[in-house]
């Protein structure tokens, strides 16, 4: 899993005006295979916010809203809780250890957890299924 614990970069910084603080997030984590259906629905229905990568390639952080992590609950990912930390628009990733698969500069500042909670199930479902499939095969 992507580990947010003190490894964050200070993105503290204001912005063009030099009074706006930087906006505030969570990251949802999920296993890579997962992540990346999810990514493929999201795109092709509403858009996708900002993707992290770790560098070993096991899990993908999707930047959510400040307070999902209270109500998150699906099972199979993890939502961690930022403190209100916030980030970069085009910067640096904000986790040590990770890259962008999906940069901000896209114009969607953070994922909607709604809409991610229902790619990220339905990105489940299509891999139990392919699994179905290969193992009635016997590939």
């Amino acid at each position: 899993m992507l580990d947010t614990g003190g490894a964050h970069r200070s993105y503290a910084t204001a912005r063009g005006d030099g009074l706006a603080p930087a906006p505030a997030w969570e990251l949802v984590t999920v296993p890579s295979r997962q992540g990346l259906e999810a990514v493929d629905i999201l795109r092709l229905r509403t858009g996708v916010g900002p993707v992290l990568h770790d560098a070993s390639g096991d899990t993908l952080g999707f930047l959510v809203p400040t307070g999902t992590a209270a109500d998150w609950d699906l099972p199979g990912s993890a939502c961690t809780q930022t403190h209100g930390r916030g980030r970069d628009e085009v910067g640096e990733p904000p986790v040590a250890g990770t890259r962008w698969l999906v940069a901000p500069e896209h114009g969607i500042p953070v994922n909607d957890p709604t809409l991610l909670r229902l790619a990220l199930g339905e990105a489940a479902r299509t891999i139990e299924a392919a699994d179905g499939i290969q193992a009635v095969d016997g590939r």
